[in-house]
């Protein structure tokens, strides 16, 4: 490429930066600046064809039109680039002995139903049963009374409630820690599941060859006053994709051990399971003081 090419290239660039110059919001104008600067260092380093513009225009137009209320595409689009991961790690720089955090996902829904401890969130989904329990505690080792712990999952076929048509809501709820900072309830052993790849992020992760599974894990939303709040998931040990999440999510201290217990062994709250197998994991929370 020619001095005179790269002076014109320049130009344009330092003319787009000098537009945002007038920018009354501080944050907004050092953002956009530096959007630029990145967006248009990205399209001179891959000398980016018309035709791959158009294309870039016809993929994301498509995100557009298959997002709904029930079914977010550019969130995907984000997951699978990693970007929900890094900027969920940058806005809970590790704190001690804090618990982890990682991404929402796309499937959490307000106003879930509570249950009591010991209760069981599956609401008739399918799975096998699954006995969780732990505590929740600050950074010193001091229970924590009356978290609010939201739970969420798939159900054994990798499918969320939302997913379906009928507006169950199933494997998802949420309950109170004790005066001891206690909490236990049933759920479903988790299992891996694809995101929705019917749309144009499948469509990507298929041009490059990457999978679209999730590695199986249950997710937790852990909140309490004067306590950031905790968005994060558990993975069962020795799963399947966990060197290989489609939104990188896995964390090797979010890694639990899932134990099955054989048909007819003794639950922890006296639970008649009859011939089915069940598991037990347990997951003891930190939360850091809010910021």
């Amino acid at each position: 490429m020619g001095d005179t090419q790269q002076a014109r290239e320049e130009a344009l660039v330092q003319e787009v930066l000098a537009s945002f110059d007038g920018t009354g919001d501080p944050r907004l104008k050092f953002v956009m600046q530096a959007l630029t600067r990145h967006l248009h260092a990205f399209l001179r380093e891959v000398r980016l064809t018309e035709q791959e513009w158009a294309r870039a225009i016809e993929f994301l137009t498509a995100a557009g039109h298959i997002t709904d209320d029930k079914r977010q595409e550019f969130v995907l689009l984000s997951d699978v680039f990693g970007a929900s991961m890094q900027t969920v790690s940058m806005n809970n720089e590790a704190d001690a002995n804090a618990t982890e955090a990682t991404v929402l996902g796309p499937f959490f829904t307000e106003g879930s139903p509570e249950v009591p401890l010991g209760g069981d969130i599956s609401g008739g989904a399918a799975g096998q049963p699954c006995w969780v329990e732990g505590t929740v505690s600050d950074t010193a080792g001091k229970p924590i009374p009356g978290a609010r712990l939201e739970v969420w999952e798939c159900d054994e076929d990798g499918f969320y409630d939302v997913q379906y048509r009928d507006d169950r809501v199933a494997a998802r709820g949420h309950l109170f820690s004790d005066a001891d900072g206690g909490y236990r309830f049933w759920a479903l052993t988790p299992v891996p599941y694809p995101i929705p790849h019917d749309g144009p992020v499948g469509a990507l992760l298929d041009a490059t060859g990457r999978s679209h599974m999730r590695a199986a894990h249950l997710h937790f939303k852990v909140s309490a006053p004067g306590k950031r709040t905790l968005i994060t998931h558990i993975f069962v040990r020795g799963g399947e994709y966990l060197d290989r999440d489609a939104v990188f999510g896995v964390r090797d201290s979010l890694i639990a051990d899932f134990t099955e217990q054989p048909a007819g062994a003794p639950t922890p709250d006296g639970r008649e399971l009859g011939t089915a197998t069940w598991t037990r994991t347990r997951f003891d929370i930190v939360l850091p003081d809010a910021t």
